[in-house]
């Protein structure tokens, strides 16, 4: 059983988190398992708040689309985290934070390290094209892409690039000699383009 001090420090954790989310302007996060159903009250809850907001038609999709991008590379690619918190598949985080300017949607999920040098080198890739070398690109990957064992050929993340007409901004933390914690960040202006 917990002791007093054990509780104290627990509960000074929670303000801690909620004076950080407050100040990074953070709407929605969670830490789990992503499901098709956390995708469809995820997308649900940030709907609500964008009509709220009277966000534009074209940013609402925009998140939507992200958003869903992000969760779907979490369930499929996130590695079993054996010995780090679970052992479950398709784990991860994922955060919304919202200013006057822009939306960000945030994932993160522990990936193998042999896997970290690839996906980089996609990941600059992509981040130095213009959006027609986008566009070449992701048509290229639909006609010869080679797959992954869990399907993709990062389609998703050329397309977030395309969408958003953002760099995509992301980092590798290692864990341990075999994994990694790889965060992504994706930015959708809130602006009328």
């Amino acid at each position: 059983m917990a002791n007093i001090k054990d509780k104290k420090e627990s509960l000074d954790f929670v303000y801690d988190f909620y004076v950080k989310m407050k100040k990074n302007n953070i709407n929605l996060a969670y830490e789990g398992e992503i499901t098709h159903q956390i995708t469809k009250a995820f997308t649900s809850l940030t709907e609500n708040n964008m009509i709220k907001e009277e966000d534009p038609n074209a940013v609402q999709k925009k998140v939507f689309h992200v958003m869903v991008e992000c969760l779907q590379n979490i369930s499929k690619h996130a590695e079993n985290r054996n010995n780090i918190v679970t052992s479950k598949d398709g784990r991860g985080i994922f955060m919304v934070s919202k200013n006057d300017l822009e939306y960000n949607v945030t994932t993160g999920n522990v990936i193998d390290n042999d896997k970290v040098p690839e996906l980089r080198e996609m990941l600059e890739n992509i981040n130095r094209l213009d959006p027609d070398g986008l566009k070449k690109l992701y048509k290229q990957q639909m006609r010869e892409g080679r797959l992954s064992e869990r399907g993709g050929a990062g389609l998703g993340f050329i397309d977030i690039a395309r969408k958003t007409g953002q760099k995509l901004i992301y980092s590798f933390l290692t864990i341990n000699e075999e994994k990694s914690f790889f965060v992504l960040t994706s930015t959708i202006s809130r602006l009328k383009s």
